[in-house]
This record gives C-alpha cells, sequence and structure tokens, in this order.
C-alpha cells in the first residue's frame, strides 16, 4: 500500500511537471504567433483614417476615394492593424492578471489554513523601473514584429542570453567561465545568419530587405533592455525575496497604467511608424474601431491577453517546480514551433541559413546554461578515467601474476 501510494504521487507531481511544460510551451507559441496574426489583419477602422497610399493629408481633410473594397458603410477604410502601443498595453494587462492570480492562491492557502508565501515587505515602487524596461522593450518588439518574420523574431530575442552574461559581470560582479563565453560565443554566430539569412541566400522577393534588418536590429536593441530587466529584478526578487507571481503581477498593473495614460498624448502626437494618415503616434481610437469590426482582430488580442498571463504563471511554475535551466530548454522549442508553424502558415520562408543560425543558438544558450554537452562531455572524461584505471589494474594485476 505504502509503494502504491508513493508511486502514485510520483506518478501525479511528473503529470504535472508534465502539463506545466507543456502549458508554457504552448502559451509562450501563442502570444508571438497571436502578436504576428494581429499585425497581418486587415480590418475597417476609425472613419476618417485611411492608407498614405490613398490620400496624403495630415490630418485627413483631403477626402480619399471611394473604394468599394475598403471603405466601409460609414466611410471607414480597411488597413493592417499596426499598433504597437496599443498591443503593449495588452500585454501588461495580460501581465497584471498574474498579480490576481497571486491573489487567488493566498485565498485558497487562506481557506486551507496556511500560509501563501509573501516575502519580506516592500514597496511597489521598485517594480516601476523594471515596467519601464519591459514598456519600452514591448514597444521596440511589438515594431519588429511588423517588420520581419515571426521565427526570426523569436530566435533574435535569444540575444538576451549574451546581454545577460555581460551585465551580470558589470553590475552582479559574477565570474563568467570558459563555457560561458563559448556559449555567448556560438549564440552571435547564430543571431548573426538569423538575422541575415535571407539577404544572403539571395534576398526575399516578399519583403523589404532594409525593413527585415530594420526589424532584426530592434530586437537585438529590445534584448539589451530586457537583460538590465532581468539584472535589476534579480537584485530585487532576492533581495526582497518576492514571489515571482507578485513581481510580474506588479510590473504589469505599473506597466498598464503607465502606458495606458501615456496612450492619450500619442494620440494628439503628429509622428507614425505605419502608413497611416492622419499621423498619429498611436491611434488607439483606430485600434478599438478596428477590433470591433474583426472578429480575428478580437480573438487575436484576447489570446494574447490570456497566453501573456498563462505563460508568465506556467514559466514561473516550471522555474519552481523544476529549475531555470529547463524553462531554458523549453524556451528553445517555443522558438522551434513558432517556426514551425509560421513555415505551415506561409508566415515565413524557409532558408538553410536560418535552420544552422538556429543550431547554433541553441548549441550556444545549452553551453552556456551547462544543459547538455559540458555534462556530457564531463561524463565522457569520467568514464574514460575509469577506463583507464580499470587498464591500468589490470595491467599490475597480470605482472604480478608472472613475476
Amino acid at each position: 500500500m505504502v509503494e502504491e501510494d508513493t508511486f502514485t504521487r510520483l506518478t501525479g507531481s511528473m503529470v504535472t511537471h508534465v502539463v506545466v511544460a507543456v502549458l508554457m510551451v504552448f502559451s509562450g507559441s501563442v502570444t508571438t504567433l497571436s502578436m504576428k496574426w494581429a499585425d497581418l489583419t486587415s480590418a475597417v477602422g476609425q472613419k476618417g483614417v485611411y492608407e498614405d497610399h490613398l490620400c496624403d493629408s495630415l490630418f485627413g481633410d483631403i477626402p480619399c476615394p471611394n473604394d468599394n473594397n475598403t471603405t466601409a458603410s460609414d466611410g471607414g477604410h480597411s488597413r493592417k492593424f499596426n499598433h504597437p502601443f496599443f498591443q503593449a498595453v495588452v500585454m501588461f494587462l495580460g501581465e497584471m492578471l498574474c498579480f490576481f492570480a497571486y491573489k487567488l492562491i493566498a485565498v485558497w492557502h487562506f481557506g486551507r489554513g496556511t500560509t501563501a508565501v509573501t516575502g519580506k515587505p516592500f514597496n511597489p515602487v521598485v517594480f516601476l523601473f523594471p515596467a519601464c524596461c519591459d514598456m519600452i522593450s514591448s514597444f521596440l518588439m511589438n515594431v519588429s514584429l511588423t517588420m520581419t518574420y515571426a521565427s526570426v523574431f523569436q530566435m533574435l530575442r535569444g540575444a538576451v542570453v549574451v546581454f545577460t552574461g555581460l551585465l551580470s559581470v558589470v553590475f552582479l560582479k559574477k565570474r563568467l567561465f570558459k563555457r560561458h563565453w563559448v556559449g555567448m560565443t556560438l549564440v552571435i554566430i547564430g543571431l548573426v545568419l538569423v538575422g541575415a539569412a535571407s539577404k544572403i541566400d539571395g534576398g526575399d522577393e516578399g519583403r523589404d530587405t532594409m525593413s527585415q534588418l530594420t526589424g532584426n536590429l530592434l530586437v537585438v536593441i529590445a534584448q539589451i533592455i530586457v537583460a538590465v530587466q532581468m539584472i535589476y529584478e534579480e537584485v530585487v526578487i532576492k533581495k526582497y525575496d518576492v514571489p515571482s507571481l507578485k513581481a510580474v503581477g506588479w510590473e504589469g498593473i505599473w506597466g498598464s497604467s503607465l502606458l495606458g495614460l501615456l496612450l492619450i498624448p500619442f494620440y494628439f502626437i503628429p509622428l507614425t511608424i505605419s502608413d497611416v494618415q492622419p499621423k498619429r503616434l498611436e491611434n488607439s481610437i483606430d485600434a478599438l474601431y478596428q477590433i470591433h469590426n474583426s472578429v480575428p482582430l478580437i480573438i487575436s488580442n484576447v489570446t494574447l491577453l490570456l497566453s501573456i498571463a498563462i505563460f508568465n504563471f506556467s514559466g514561473i511554475s516550471v522555474t519552481k517546480m523544476m529549475s531555470a535551466t529547463t524553462r531554458m530548454v523549453l524556451d528553445c522549442l517555443r522558438t522551434l514551433f513558432i517556426w514551425v508553424i509560421s513555415l505551415a502558415l506561409k508566415w515565413d520562408k524557409f532558408y538553410y541559413l536560418q535552420l544552422v543560425g538556429y543550431l547554433l543558438l541553441v548549441c550556444g544558450t545549452t553551453i552556456y546554461y551547462n544543459l547538455v554537452f559540458v555534462p556530457l562531455w564531463k561524463k565522457l572524461k569520467i568514464q574514460k578515467r575509469k577506463q583507464e584505471e580499470q587498464r591500468l589494474l589490470y595491467d599490475t594485476t597480470n605482472r604480478e601474476v608472472v613475476n
């Protein structure tokens, strides 16, 4: 009976680990794919807002031609959903859901008569800086996703390994060993191949090469900011022993509040990152119109909101139940799934150099986090040493018998 209970407990624990791991890979893949889906979706937007090629007016005072294919009954025109700041707010709202999840867990512990892990008292303002970093990096990545492929976008996010390693030496006074430098070198080579694959392989007829390279560069710049955020979070979370779910929740609260307020002045700033007239840094009203008029946009944005929350929750669970290195391995699998699905949906084009770059990224990441190659090498050295000792022992024994 005891053995049966032990087997049941171990089996249940194993199933839980598998479910959480699958949930992390699935939700993480859905997050990137839902954002890309929204970027590729066209929908009728706010009346008086037009594509740049239809009219040329800063404030839309020059009427656009009536096009039955692009004009709705209320006068709105169909165009791509290009609203990176708005999407960043949706992502922060998803992170904020983690705070409510933390509260639900606290209530559950209270109902059972147990105490939830709360850590040391801290001022929530300490999470304002990482929220600002997250806000800037999210914007840059959302913009880059409109300019490059989803798979390339996800692969280039591996650059965070390099920048986190270098910054940890400067700010955390950590020592990098040989495997760290080898891993970062392979990651850098892989990043270069992934970022320039389409150009080296003969270019891409479906996309502007300069736009792709700019998008790839924005992803890498965003990873520098993410690395700064991760270093800061490591210091704060260790200092105050903050539960990870609570930390993500507070960053979501700060990010959604600040960026939500910034959407108001952004509406009146006469700049744009898309070909939409009138020019506004972010037209959230137009985004809401487009979502209202498009079922795919409703589904993609709701999916983004929920998948971000589930991804953060499952990622934290993987770290606690297994390890941070396991989380990195699963993140590599997530990149592979995004790549395969993007190819299947014809959102991406296959390049051999991109495959080589991806393999180098995976190898570099595994070496950096001491996952496969270094332990395997050490195991082979131990086996070789044992074989050598056995051979010497055998030779010594034979000599003694002969003598």
